[in-house]
């Protein structure tokens, strides 16, 4: 049984994610013990412990000690993979932090497997928002030869959530690597959205004209609008390129211009180091690097603590090499692959 110190590094839930996803898939059991020690309050959240329930659930796993507010569990994987895995979240918990436990395990059953999400946020502080996983990761990824397709059916904002999502995710037993030095393109995308309560005060819209006064002088942009449906109010933006993306989030008291501003401040750091991936996209993406056949080489505007936890939890698992190195104004990431 290997053993992970959840205060290792960063010491967030980034480790109980990765190491429950290699878990499955290399079928190690572990005992994760310290979970989220650095955080104001330790322990499972509501998206950690529906993601740990729901991958149990999908191999048909023995798992110990998994409730909220725990700081240790124990997983056995097992191999009876299921074509459905249904997930209630009851609060406005992430379900792109969700989706992180699930992405890999998924694609290594014989068929596609459907997960139906009712509950938890779409927009989240500190996560990954659904529209960037869409819009950003899964393209960048089936580049690696992963497919996947997210069915957004209602918006959830917090402190309600009350999203559903649908999540389809094919199988993919053999990745490619992936070789992107430098960004190709300068083509921007975007989707701004509001839900149906903000309609009036023309949210979505603002949103979007406070990015375009930053960017569209210099860039060639085009970003939609949407008004949806939702239990509670709440908006943001995401903006892409070919490899790349930013979010901004909608806040009681924030104005929507902010919101924008926000969001195309943090694209421009990418844009302006000329990386081929984001901050954060650099460490989603690394479980992929570890398993895909071949070496893999990504550049980065900055290596985060995220990044530095991420590279030795995967190391924990599989015996890959990662070199990072400053080279100008990226980071270089080269990852020796399974």
């Amino acid at each position: 049984m290997i053993k992970i110190d959840g205060s290792y590094g960063e010491s967030g839930g980034q480790i109980l994610r990765t190491s429950i996803a290699l878990s499955v898939i290399t079928k190690k059991p572990i005992h994760i013990f310290n979970i989220r020690k650095g955080r104001l309050h330790p322990g499972l959240k509501t998206q950690h412990l529906e993601g740990i329930k729901a991958l149990a659930d999908f191999c048909d796993a023995k798992l110990e000690g998994a409730k909220i507010g725990s700081t240790e569990i124990k997983f056995t994987p097992g191999d009876a993979f299921k074509k459905e895995v249904n997930v209630k979240i009851p609060t406005a918990g992430s379900i792109g932090l969700l989706f992180q436990t699930l992405k890999i395990p998924l694609a290594y059953a014989e068929y596609p497997v459907t997960v139906n999400i009712d509950g938890g946020a779409t927009f989240n502080k500190w996560a990954p928002q659904v529209l960037y996983t869409q819009n950003i990761l899964l393209p960048l990824l089936e580049k690696m030869g992963y497919k996947a397709k997210i069915d957004i059916q209602r918006h959830g904002f917090y402190p309600v959530g009350g999203a559903k999502v649908k999540i389809t995710v094919n199988p993919c037993k053999s990745f490619k690597p992936l070789k992107l030095e430098k960004s190709k393109t300068i083509k921007i995308s975007g989707l701004s959205i509001a839900s149906k309560h903000l309609e009036k005060a023309k949210v979505a819209e603002r949103q979007k004209e406070s990015v375009l006064k930053m960017l569209s002088t210099n860039y060639d942009i085009k970003i939609k609008t949407e008004s949806v449906d939702s239990t509670c109010p709440g908006s943001g933006i995401v903006l892409w390129t070919e490899t790349f993306g930013a979010s901004g989030l909608g806040e009681r008291g924030k104005p929507a211009e902010a919101v924008g501003k926000e969001a195309a401040n943090e694209l421009l750091k990418t844009l302006n180091s000329e990386a081929s991936v984001d901050e954060h996209l650099c460490d989603q993406i690394l479980p992929f690097l570890a398993i895909a056949n071949g070496e893999s080489i990504i550049t980065t505007p900055k290596i985060t603590a995220h990044t530095e936890t991420n590279i030795w939890t995967i190391k924990q698992f599989l015996d890959v090499d990662f070199a990072v190195e400053k080279s100008g104004n990226v980071f270089k990431v080269v990852c020796s692959g399974s």
